[in-house]
């Protein structure tokens, strides 16, 4: 490697522009083989540069979401829930009830699904550029409730406030005490017309008070705030996916 060719790498690690330091050299000999005009061969490396830099950013998104599994939409099995309205779940996809503030509610037993779409819906979001957590409501609670012990509600509540899309899966799968629906209650109020929220749940709307401890008010005002700008309340019925092979005996 020549003085220039050292200085150039040392002077591209300093401007953070790992794939023109890594790929200008070759990127040149492909150049000179094609007779590349000198804008072409810059543009090349712009748009690589451009490309990685995109790529990262993404996966950072992916990670921050904390996703445990990535799942897309064409891997979702449309033939085994007995009730699910395609073209509505499709619709979503579209991500404009992001860019509203607006809701979404999936409705159903267990093993139908609901996280599968929730969590490709989030993964779309990552690639298109949102800020996504995906995370149970009992976690959420627990952590909120330990940073409540810890007089740090309010900064752990910003985790919850700052995505563009919150997932909160799991819903009414655990029941949930008072102190526990008074801080999700926040976290759904707060995020009111200002963040997109998606709530994985095997409760219909009118069993909800049973989730929140039988607090009429509170589920009140909380259905009142994420059913005032709800995208779509999502039913799937049918029997759970993961049981399809076992044998009864």
């Amino acid at each position: 490697m020549t003085t220039r060719e050292t200085d150039i790498t040392k002077q591209l690690s300093y401007l953070k522009l790992p794939y023109i330091r890594e790929n200008h050299a070759t990127c040149a000999q492909t150049a000179a083989q094609k007779q590349w005009t000198h804008l072409h061969y810059l543009a090349e490396l712009v748009r690589g540069e451009a490309d990685m830099r995109r790529d990262r950013t993404i996966q950072r998104r992916i990670r921050s979401a904390r996703f445990s599994v990535i799942k897309t939409l064409d891997q979702f099995n449309w033939s085994w829930p007995k009730t699910i309205n395609r073209a509505q779940v499709q619709n979503l996809f579209h991500l404009k009830f992001i860019e509203d503030k607006s809701n979404v509610v999936f409705i159903g037993g267990v093993g139908l699904g609901k996280t599968h779409l929730a969590t490709a819906l989030g993964y779309q979001a990552c690639l298109k550029g949102h800020t996504v957590l995906f995370i149970s409501a009992i976690e959420t609670i627990n952590n909120l409730y330990s940073a409540q012990q810890a007089d740090r509600l309010k900064q752990e509540l910003k985790k919850y406030l700052k995505p563009a899309l919150l997932i909160l899966d799991e819903l009414g799968y655990l029941p949930i005490d008072k102190i526990g629906a008074d801080l999700l209650f926040q976290v759904i109020s707060q995020r009111y017309e200002q963040g997109a929220i998606i709530i994985t749940t095997n409760r219909v709307f009118k069993d909800w008070p049973q989730i929140f401890n039988n607090d009429n008010m509170l589920t009140s005002a909380l259905l009142d705030r994420l059913l005032h700008h709800i995208e779509a309340a999502v039913v799937v019925e049918g029997k759970s996916y993961r049981m399809k092979d076992v044998v009864k005996e």
